[in-house]
């Protein structure tokens, strides 16, 4: 019939009429599907659409629930305007900066004129709580994009004003939640009541809003204090301050007026400085041996190449070596719970051949050293041979650097930990965080792509099993670090959006990493692109998009 239409529901694999104009949310109760945490959102022809989507032509749709990915985002970004309504109703002159994730949680800072009390984030907790059981009505607003900027500064939301200055488009959407409004990248619930479960709590000198998680949605996730990454998260405004830039739209804004070079030279600097102030620490100690891990894509192979250029610049003679030369033949590599070689976990690795290698070195013993040969799946040795004296350290480089099992023999005093990740980067506005996987996995995307032969597909379809292997092998170290170095640049995303663009177009619509890939792209066009010539040839970041001095 003309005032109906088809959905393919992929929950159920069925499909069946609608009336025309119908709501996402009119789908799910015709659907039959039962979910015990959503539906949130849903990814309608493989893009990801809140409840308040309406249908005019016939569609496939995949209803999401909390235990998903953009579910979450969703959850999250609608506790984020919630949170913003509690503030600006108990704070009127108050300034809320959403931060990036620490602790499993969000770390929020808020500027009231005096240091933040517990008493104040209680009164904000308890607000977000009214707000909640009002059950009040979340309404998506689209406007002309020179009006949104309009509004935004009329309501003194200079940072969004700026990110919205920045973009091409003649529409922007916003949403608004009574007399409050906001703008985020991502869809949100159509209800507050839909806000089944948060908390807010006082840490360091803010407040750290907890969330569900996203394995048992039933439960807040499981806080872990993480004070090193929090130093990080300071450090890291310190140099915003320095730079004079403090989100995505005041980069713009300057790129725009010339100062690219500025930005690009001052954050290069900033890196180099630590990476001075890590040597200095390790010669101080005397290590003889420097743990470097890190997550997928984070730069650990470009850190190891720099800071071995500080140690010899201090008359060290660094050896650097990478933990994949130590993996078991691949007929002994472990498998997964899907049958597949898991080269993530630390069974993959040979320690005990490691740790005998590691005792021989420092012993003042010549070892010849293994190459792993990842076309044959082979340990094999080509006479490379190493014996360190008392000018030599030893950089170990890889993801299980830092598992204690590796190098527990190792008196502590004889080792220098070093975490590396990209922690905190630019944001896009004051309540809009730029989550640290989301520049790992576009590092990730270009250099698979350049020096690896994969698709965009491939790399998209392998990184949450990626994911879930830093989950349970590296991230719990990472507190344990001497050092953590933030590999993150404030203008990266700026130089890589024109070379990951077209990598992302080419998935196509019916890919199911389709909607990942539309996500991305939407994220990237908040950055106004930098050309890569002007990045000098020792950065971190020509590691995945090429032209470096160092050799990979």
């Amino acid at each position: 019939m003309a005032n109906e239409i088809n959905i393919r529901c992929k929950n159920t694999g069925k499909t069946f009429p609608m009336p025309l104009g119908c709501s996402l949310k009119d789908v799910f109760e015709r659907s039959g599907v039962t979910m015990n945490h959503g539906p949130v959102c849903a990814r309608i022809n493989n893009k990801v659409q809140g409840l308040n989507y309406r249908f005019y032509n016939s569609k496939d749709v995949e209803l999401l629930d909390l235990t998903t990915a953009d579910g979450m985002r969703t959850y999250v970004h609608s506790l984020f305007l919630v949170l913003s309504k509690a503030v600006e109703d108990t704070f009127p002159d108050g300034r809320l900066i959403i931060g990036a994730p620490v602790c499993r949680g969000f770390y929020c800072e808020l500027y009231i004129g005096r240091p933040i009390e517990a008493g104040d984030i209680q009164r904000i907790r308890q607000r977000m709580q009214e707000i909640i059981q009002a059950d009040s009505q979340i309404h998506r607003i689209q406007c002309p994009i020179e009006e949104g900027i309009q509004i935004f500064r009329q309501h003194g939301m200079e940072s969004k004003a700026l990110l919205l200055e920045s973009q091409g488009n003649l529409y922007v959407h916003y949403y608004q939640l009574e007399d409050t409004i906001d703008f985020f990248y991502s869809s949100l619930l159509t209800r507050t009541g839909q806000i089944h479960l948060f908390d807010l709590i006082p840490l360091d000198e803010g407040m750290l809003l907890r969330v569900p998680s996203r394995k048992d949605p039933s439960k807040l996730e499981e806080m872990i204090v993480q004070q090193k990454q929090l130093a990080v998260f300071r450090e890291y405004h310190r140099w915003q301050h320095i730079m004079g830039v403090r989100n995505a739209g005041e980069v713009n804004t300057a790129i725009r007026t010339g100062r690219a070079s500025e930005i690009i030279n001052v954050a290069e600097a900033l890196q180099e400085r630590k990476l001075h102030k890590m040597t200095d620490e390790i010669v101080e100690r005397g290590a003889k041996l420097v743990l470097l891990a890190g997550p997928s894509s984070s730069g650990k192979t470009t850190t190891s190449k720099r800071l071995a250029i500080q140690l010899m610049a201090c008359g060290m003679h660094p050896h650097t070596l990478s933990t994949d030369n130590y993996f078991v033949n691949r007929v002994d590599t472990p498998l997964d719970e899907n049958g597949e070689y898991d080269f993530e976990c630390i069974e993959a690795m040979d320690t005990a051949f490691f740790r005998k290698q590691m005792d021989q070195l420092l012993n003042g013993e010549e070892v010849e050293l293994p190459r792993y040969d990842f076309v044959s799946g082979e340990r094999k040795f080509d006479g490379r041979k190493l014996k360190i004296g008392p000018g030599d350290v030893i950089i170990l480089e890889g993801n299980h650097a830092l598992n204690p099992i590796l190098s527990q023999q190792i008196p502590d005093n004889k080792k220098y930990r070093i975490y590396v990740s990209t922690l905190t980067t630019i944001a896009l506005d004051d309540h809009n965080f730029v989550p640290t996987e989301d520049i790992r996995v576009l590092r990730r995307l270009l250099r698979d792509y350049r020096y690896r032969g994969y698709t965009a597909i491939d790399t998209l379809r392998r990184y949450p099993s990626v994911t879930r292997g830093e989950e349970k092998w590296i991230y719990p170290f990472q507190e344990t670090a001497d050092a953590t170095f933030n590999s993150a640049l404030l203008y990266e995303l700026n130089v890589i959006r024109e070379q990951v663009m077209p990598i992302l177009e080419q998935v196509d619509e019916r890919e199911p990493e389709y909607s990942e890939a539309s996500r991305l792209r939407k994220f990237l066009r908040y950055f106004t692109p930098v050309p890569a010539r002007q990045v000098p040839p020792t950065s971190l970041i020509r590691e995945f998009s090429g032209g470096s001095s160092f050799k990979y």
